[in-house]
């Protein structure tokens, strides 16, 4: 079908026009405001660390287990909880847990608007937990920070709803970039996880926010890559079937960390107390787990280090894995405010450096780095994001293949064997559902022909009120809506039940024909080439439920076309996904026996 060169026009691969530009430069100054935040988020933390278990003003990196307070350090992250539990009470609840499902619910439910006590809450209770021994990583406070900035200055501007979550995600993608360094990997996380949608028009501002947030780093003489891998793979089939395996163990890893923190997060409402003082019990089990293994507490960017380095394997990293998971689960799971990337990479790499002993040999770190981003992937369901995560993480390109091997390996295992990820599991139990398959729209795809019904029933334009109030009374009647046309098959209008009965509260004469009724009226109509998704503009435009479909030349009646011919798109595409049928077989190629 040909389509006429105003349709042509109109149509094209992307809906984006310039406005994209401006939008692009508004994240510029959101990541430059993002970089700023994230900068303090981290010397928040030093600072705080050193507070707590030093004793010392100082902006200084500080070893924890190095601490001179000895068993009394028990204590420190039941009081650092404390504090962010009064926060949450009486500051805003919003800002416990780990914050990319908070900023989940913001871009889908809240109209990307974020409250402003966010901004400065939620970075200021991140960095007291973490730096009062919390097991977590700086990235989802961070990302929550960056995305509260960007929707707060889009709130100052007059952008659409669709703008604002862009400024959001870009302020997200931005922090995220700050902390890590991770450019390339901050653009994913917005793709993957915060815009659900791929577009231009989104997909450019963000692009631009992450890729400036990276100089305004370099700028400021920020580690890049944060951490060093100097191994590389080699390609062989038995390699493969080693780098799935390490995958599908982090998938494996994946749901069973996914389910500890929720059934940590199950057990404190059981509590005889009030929400506020759940965190101070969760600080308490950190505290506890820091006796055990010091490592596990707070960011523990030198477990990464280690592990990476090969320095920590077997029974010492599976020491890591077990006190980490707990300690970060549980607090998680109180309510307290902190990240889950860093976690994940350490307790992934514990289980890879443990491991290492049974794959085969490699270099230094390898089963390790395979592991983290597994179990980043499989974990977040983000496997794109944790390749090129782990990539930037240690500069180590030539570690591509295997990576996106075990990542897409982790992430098969966890779509398969959970129906939610950690970020969506506390949507759900919000009560609200999200679907994170995104396709093509079927109605930019479908034409009208293609759903029409071609057998119409019509009434004739000489058929008088009169009858055709008999005519839509009737028992047999089996629709309530038909086309009226003229004796060359145009269309002048359609009718129905509330049409004819205007007509005979208006005091038009029974005898009066539908034709002249319908005189000098615009008719409202489909073309057979026309796509669905100007029709869906039409009928809402035109306030109907049906309209004609007439050939672009002749102007004749050849279909009709409703609402409930839309939804049969949908069962178009259920039917292409569940439909099973060989085309090309063993069965179709042999010779039909001949009858004798």
């Amino acid at each position: 079908m040909k389509l006429d060169s105003a349709e042509l026009r109109r149509l094209g691969d992307f809906t984006t026009n310039p406005r994209v530009l401006y939008i692009a430069a508004i994240a510029v100054l959101v990541a430059l405001v993002s970089v700023a935040a994230g900068v303090v988020l981290l010397d928040l933390i030093r600072l705080f660390t050193n507070i707590a278990y030093f004793g010392r003003f100082s902006l200084a990196t500080a070893d924890i287990s190095q601490s001179p307070f000895g068993l009394w350090t028990v204590l420190i992250p039941a009081g650092g909880s404390i504090i962010i539990g009064l926060m949450a009470c009486y500051g805003s609840e919003k800002i416990r847990g780990h914050g990319i499902p908070e900023a989940i619910e913001a871009i889908l439910l809240g109209r990307s608007r974020l409250d402003p006590k966010v901004a400065v809450l939620k970075p200021l209770s991140s960095a007291i937990s973490i730096g009062t021994g919390g097991p977590f990583g700086a990235e989802g406070p961070v990302i929550m920070t960056g995305g509260a900035l960007g929707s707060l200055i889009a709130q100052w501007l007059p952008v659409s709803d669709n703008e604002r979550k862009t400024l959001l995600v870009a302020g997200a993608a931005a922090g995220m970039t700050t902390v890590f360094g991770t450019p390339i990997a901050a653009i994913m996380l917005a793709v993957e996880l915060l815009l659900f949608e791929w577009t231009p028009k989104s997909f450019i501002p963000v692009a631009v926010a992450a890729i400036v947030a990276e100089v305004g780093r370099s700028y400021l003489h920020m580690q890049s890559p944060l951490f060093s891998f100097s191994g590389s793979a080699d390609m062989s089939v038995s390699g493969l079937a080693c780098w799935i395996a390490i995958g599908a163990l982090g998938g494996l890893l994946s749901g069973c960390l996914t389910k500890l923190v929720y059934a940590a997060e199950d057990l404190f409402p059981k509590l005889p107390v009030h929400w506020m003082w759940w965190p101070m019990f969760g600080g308490l089990i950190v505290g506890i787990g820091g006796l055990i293994d010091p490592r596990a507490l707070g960011v523990g960017y030198t477990n990464i280090d280690q592990l990476l380095l090969g320095t920590l394997t077997g029974k010492s990293a599976l020491l890591l894995l077990g006190v980490k998971a707990t300690i970060w689960a549980v607090a998680l799971g109180s309510g307290t405010s902190g990240g889950v990337l860093a976690p994940l990479l350490i307790i992934g790499g514990a289980m890879g450096a443990a491991l290492s002993a049974i794959m085969p040999a490699a270099a230094p770190g390898f089963w390790a780095l395979l592991a983290m981003a597994a179990t980043m992937g499989g974990t977040m369901r983000a496997p794109l994001t944790a390749t090129f995560f782990a990539v930037e993480l240690t500069g180590a390109t030539g570690m591509l293949v295997p990576l996106v091997a075990a990542c897409i390996a982790a992430h098969a295992v966890t779509v398969l064997l959970m129906r939610r990820s950690i970020l969506t599991e506390k949507l759900a139990r919000r009560g609200h559902h999200l679907v994170r398959e995104y396709r093509t729209d079927p109605f930019a795809l479908t034409r009208v022909a293609e759903v029409m019904t071609a057998d119409v029933d019509t009434v004739p334009a000489l058929m008088t009120l009169h009858q055709a109030v008999s005519f839509l009374t009737s028992p047999a009647t089996r629709h309530p809506t038909f086309p009226v046309i003229d004796e060359d098959v145009r269309v002048l209008g359609v009718i129905d039940p509330p049409t004819v009965l205007r007509w005979r509260r208006r005091g038009e004469h029974r005898n009066t024909t539908l034709g002249k009724l319908l005189k000098g009226k615009n008719v409202v109509v489909a073309y057979p080439d026309e796509f669905l998704e100007g029709l869906a503009e039409k009928l809402n435009g035109a306030n109907v439920s049906h309209l004609p479909v007439v050939d672009r030349d002749s102007g004749q009646l050849i279909g009709y076309i409703g609402w409930k011919d839309l939804m049969r798109v949908r069962l178009k595409l259920r039917s292409e996904e569940q439909s099973r049928k060989a085309f090309f077989g063993i069965a179709r190629l042999a010779p039909k026996a001949r009858r004798i």
